[in-house]
């Protein structure tokens, strides 16, 4: 009986060792190991590799696939976070303005862009739009007492004890 659980170990490593390991010479040093009585298996289980030959290329498949939709980003809408186009003027979805239209030829810019690449004009730069939150930051900053009009309120009014 004891016979026939030390070959069951040592096929056990064998056919492991197969599922885990790529190179054939390795794959026997482990099979001779596990031939050694009741410690083989033992030390084998510690040092084998941790996942199989099938886990680690289902992995690498899996992170090849994550990399090239990362790799493929779509633009969004910077609002609703719908997929738009880069000749959308205009959100689809929640109608929020993306770029300014070229005076002249009417194609999408960039906001950087200093002259249209479509037509050679000039780009008239409008005012940015005021940004609510740096002003209430801006307001808050100036004015800590929350009134608004710059003055710190009147102190308290404190009653005078009755003289003696």
């Amino acid at each position: 009986m004891v016979a026939v659980f030390w070959l069951g170990l040592a096929f056990w490593v064998y056919r492991d060792a197969r599922r885990r390991i790529d190179d054939a010479w390795l794959v026997a040093t482990a099979a001779l190991l596990g031939l050694v009585p009741f410690i083989g298996p033992l030390v084998y289980l510690l040092f084998r590799p941790p996942e199989t030959l099938e886990d680690a290329r289902a992995r690498e498949v899996e992170i090849r696939a994550l990399e090239s939709r990362l790799a493929k980003v779509e633009p969004q809408c910077p609002v609703c976070r719908s997929e738009v186009e880069d000749s959308y003027l205009v959100c689809p979805v929640c109608t929020t303005q993306l770029k300014e239209p070229c005076r002249r030829c009417h194609r999408p810019l960039e906001r950087l862009w200093q002259v249209c690449p479509y037509c050679a004009a000039a780009i008239e730069k409008r005012p940015a739009a005021a940004d609510l939150d740096a002003a209430l930051t801006a307001e808050a900053l100036l004015h800590p007492n929350g009134n608004g009009n710059g003055k710190s309120p009147p102190a308290p009014r404190r009653r005078r004890a009755p003289s003696r």
